[in-house]
């Protein structure tokens, strides 16, 4: 019994002490926490001084900013001494002379083309045709590039007509014009919807466009003939019953130079089993050849580029080089870039570089279908018919 009570009694013991403990240890957090608090207060009391602190620091230099503005206004002026001018001694960009000229039911074209604007692109116009006009005037050569938009938008039997017509004496042409040239001569139609055609792997596949072409030219390459000669050839020679709109047929019938300059993978002829990559090459070069010929003969003349953004400008500049690198006399050259948008390898590759020493310098911006028809009638017109 007695040894019952001791072990109540350790047991009570036992829990005093777990007692004594748990209470010792309550104190101590909060003992710690009011440690923590009260740092917490001081730091809450040294931001809150410090920012009344920089308030005191701030508050003299706003003062003294908004002081100093209110102090000290800018000076007014005194437009009683402003010097000025008759308006009769200055020169002005716009004279009446220059307006336009209202327009009348009946108007000849010529009558129009005289009332447009002689101002800006209206000047500009005027004169690219007096140009062209002066330089077949003087039995100078016009050459004409372009890329294959132009025959895309119906320009064909409008370039042969001035081809047949003495206005353009030569032309150059990317590798894409081969194509479509090729297509209404073959057919009467030409361009395809591109995007349902590359979902399918079908784009560019016609098979008349790919075997006719690439044989024309495997024919042509040992012949030594340049790729637009040797296609001409076959189209002038072969009854295709479109012939009369191919723009490479009719320089062949007419003894005017069409050269064609092919990028390797740009044209869909390219993708055809018969392409001959040898070829492709020997002909395109050889074209390359004549045209820097033609230009070495186009000193006082004109080349216009038509809606070609890359190939025409690089082969029409290193063309040029090649002339003037000969001692060919190529100057006082006025080129002419007319696309619906401004490019930058016309800007410096037809435009600026070539004239930098003498020439003119002409950017035509427009649709090809509406500002090519407008460009040569007016040229006509100068010419005379």
């Amino acid at each position: 019994m007695a040894e019952k009570t001791s072990g109540n009694e350790g047991s009570e013991r036992g829990r005093a002490s777990g007692a004594a403990e748990k209470a010792r240890g309550a104190a101590g957090g909060a003992s710690e926490k009011a440690a923590r608090g009260a740092a917490a207060e001081k730091i809450a009391r040294g931001a809150a001084g410090g920012a009344a602190q920089k308030d005191a620091a701030d508050a003299p230099a706003k003062r003294s900013h908004k002081g100093l503005t209110a102090r000290t206004p800018a000076p007014a002026l005194d437009l009683s001494k402003i010097r000025r001018y008759r308006l009769a001694t200055r020169k002005s960009l716009v004279a009446h002379g220059a307006l336009g000229r209202p327009l009348h039911a009946g108007t000849t074209f010529g009558r129009f083309f005289q009332g447009l604007p002689d101002l800006l692109a209206g000047r500009e116009l005027r004169a690219a045709v007096m140009a062209i006009a002066e330089a077949r005037r003087a039995r100078r050569g016009v050459v004409l590039g372009m890329g294959a938009h132009p025959i895309k938008v119906g320009l064909s039997p409008l370039i042969i007509d001035l081809m047949e017509r003495g206005v353009i004496t030569a032309v150059a042409m990317n590798g894409a014009c081969v194509v479509h040239d090729f297509e209404l001569a073959y057919s009467g139609s030409t361009s395809e919807d591109v995007g349902p055609g590359l979902r399918d792997g079908s784009f560019g596949m016609a098979e008349e466009t790919g075997r006719f072409l690439n044989l024309a030219i495997r024919q042509a390459a040992p012949t030594g003939a340049g790729l637009g000669d040797g296609l001409g050839h076959v189209l002038a020679t072969t009854k295709l019953k479109y012939r009369k709109l191919s723009i490479i047929a009719a320089g062949d019938r007419l003894g005017v130079p069409v050269t064609v300059h092919v990028a390797i993978g740009t044209d869909i002829i390219h993708m055809h089993p018969e392409a001959d990559g040898a070829a492709i090459g020997a002909t395109s070069l050889r074209d390359f050849h004549r045209l820097a010929a033609t230009v070495a003969t186009l000193d006082r003349g004109v080349f216009l580029n038509l809606g070609s953004a890359v190939i025409i400008p690089e082969v029409f500049v290193k063309a040029l080089n090649v002339a003037r690198n000969l001692r060919h006399k190529v100057g006082d050259l006025t080129t002419i870039d007319m696309d619906f948008i401004r490019h930058y390898r016309p800007g410096v590759n037809v435009l600026r570089r070539p004239t930098e020493d003498s020439g003119r310098p002409i950017q035509l911006t427009g649709h090809h279908e509406i500002m090519f028809p407008l460009l040569f009638s007016a040229v006509l017109e100068e010419l005379g018919g």
